[in-house]
């Protein structure tokens, strides 16, 4: 990828920034390479908070495991649910 710049000489740069001020146009330009100058720093920022993040889950301790709450006998409640008449639906 390197190489493909040592073979850039300052004719072939100005040809190409020619072309980009033919294709943006000259108040485009100032606004895009604003953009890029943004995004690189916001991408370096997250870079490096991502860096932090990982550093300080790797120094805590795992959080204490929830505790296990026996399931409730659901058969036993179905049948006591079932053989019960429902008294809450309504005569037509």
């Amino acid at each position: 990828m390197l190489g493909l710049f040592d073979q850039l000489g300052p004719a072939e740069i100005i040809i190409v920034l020619a072309v980009f001020l033919l294709l943006f146009g000259a108040k485009k330009l100032p606004d895009l390479a604003r953009s890029l100058g943004r995004s690189s720093t916001e991408f370096r920022k997250g870079l490096k908070e991502g860096g932090q993040d990982t550093e300080e889950t790797e120094t805590k301790q795992a959080p204490a495991p929830a505790p296990v709450v026996p399931p409730e006998n659901t058969a036993q409640s179905a049948a006591v649910s079932e053989s019960k008449p429902e008294s809450s639906q309504k005569a037509e």
